[in-house]
């Protein structure tokens, strides 16, 4: 499948027609088939998309436009119903073209299963990667109730597969007693909060190649309500901001990211999807130089 063929439709604000001029390309995981609570984050791509309308084109936290930015919007991946684990693959090799183009991805998830592929095919490019996850929850887990692929599992498979100590997790407040156990022990852990562990790892991470997952979940849902799996204690819209911020003013070198698990069923004032639209603005206009 090309890139140009998975989607007609609303894309996303001032992305560009032109596939080879691109320096990224946004692509939406429209998937949520192992959801553990509330399903509903297959519809976030799309919503996402259409409230991007909303935003301004110039960030005054980064003083630029989206203008000086070359973004493509593909669209939704067609991913088959129900199947999780062909899903799995097609994502992976979805990626793994864009990052064979020496293209940013940035997914719109979707569950947080959506990332493990991703991460895979990172991998192969960049051996040498590190992996910043931002969530409410550990997702450390072996399986959920028996199952290995689970929204509740990408991490501990990438733990498996690059190494914990190549992994940094913040804002984590929601797991088993166990994942806590196996996060203070083999990731570089760092709960509840996002910022200040942030601004003290980044120096770390200089001259790395650096993966970015976001789970919407990790504010409270008073700032994101739209969301799958709620937890309370979560930070705030401005402290998820300034964490993009303050990896981009590191000069860090971001080779990709995703925003996952926006489900706008459960968000009838879009402050969920608007969050998420916003977000992706920053990335763009921070991580892509």
């Amino acid at each position: 499948m090309k890139f140009d063929e998975a989607y007609s439709g609303n894309v996303f604000i001032a992305s560009t027609p032109n596939l080879e001029e691109a320096q990224a390309i946004i692509y939406g995981m429209p998937m949520d088939f192992t959801v553990s609570y509330r399903p509903g984050s297959r519809f976030g791509p799309k919503r996402v998309r259409e409230v991007s309308i909303g935003l301004e084109e110039y960030s005054p936290y980064l003083d630029r436009e989206l203008q000086e930015v070359k973004y493509f919007d593909a669209g939704d991946i067609p991913l088959p119903f129900g199947n999780a684990e062909k899903s799995i693959k097609i994502i992976g090799d979805y990626v793994g073209k864009i990052l064979n183009d020496d293209k940013f991805p940035l997914g719109i998830g979707g569950e947080h299963l959506v990332t493990w592929p991703i991460i895979q095919e990172v991998y192969k490019k960049h051996p040498d990667m590190a992996l910043l996850h931002i969530d409410a929850h550990a997702d450390l887990r072996t399986d959920y109730e028996g199952e290995v692929y689970s929204h509740a599992t990408p991490i501990r498979k990438a733990v498996d597969l690059i190494g914990g100590k190549n992994i940094y997790q913040f804002g984590i407040r929601s797991g088993t007693k166990e994942e806590f156990a196996l996060a203070k022990e083999l990731v570089n852990f760092y709960p509840f909060e996002v910022l200040q562990p942030l601004k003290s790892v980044l120096s770390e991470l200089k001259n790395r190649p650096v993966y970015i997952t976001i789970d919407i979940d990790v504010l409270d849902p008073a700032y994101a309500p739209g969301t799958g799996t709620p937890e309370s204690g979560g930070i705030s819209s401005k402290e998820i901001l300034a964490a993009i911020h303050e990896i981009a003013r590191a000069d860090i070198h971001v080779v990709g990211s995703d925003i996952v698990e926006v489900a706008p069923p459960y968000d009838a004032a879009d402050q969920t999807s608007v969050l998420a639209a916003k977000l992706i603005r920053e990335i763009l206009l921070g991580f892509i130089k």
